[in-house]
């Protein structure tokens, strides 16, 4: 999965929100605005980039069984995030379920007037490959 297409998808998730307050080259993806699903490291012809998401701790671990590119979040509490390297080894469906599962999770911490709101919206929809930007 490249840069562009996490950027496209994690932008498709309803009232997500793109920032830089890291500086250029960390792209943060919000939930309305409020708290971090994603955060884009990376991939300007540096290697590979990676996303950090929010996960399960279990599921997390298992994760980072299943698959070498998934190792604990950098930068981050290592219990509850996971850092995807982007180097094409995680196929792109898990990608997008791992990016779907951060933003519920984080949605679900929401205020409930934020939260219903955003997950009602949701429903059961995922972004697909090549088709993120064109959210009905």
């Amino acid at each position: 999965m490249t840069p562009e297409q996490i950027i496209d998808a994690a932008l498709w998730f309803p009232e997500a929100t793109e920032s830089e307050p890291f500086g250029p080259g960390a792209l943060v993806y919000k939930v309305s605005g409020q708290k971090l699903f994603a955060l884009l490291l990376g991939g300007s012809g540096d290697g590979p980039a990676t996303v950090n998401l929010k996960c399960d701790p279990e599921l997390a671990l298992e994760l980072r069984h299943q698959f070498a590119a998934v190792t604990p979040g950098y930068h981050m509490n290592k219990r509850h995030w996971n850092s995807v390297l982007l180097d094409g080894t995680v196929p792109d469906d898990e990608v997008l379920e791992m990016l779907r599962h951060s933003y519920v999770l984080v949605a679900r911490s929401l205020r409930r007037a934020d939260r219903d709101r955003v997950l009602a919206v949701l429903g059961e929809d995922a972004p697909e490959l090549g088709t993120a930007s064109a959210r009905t």
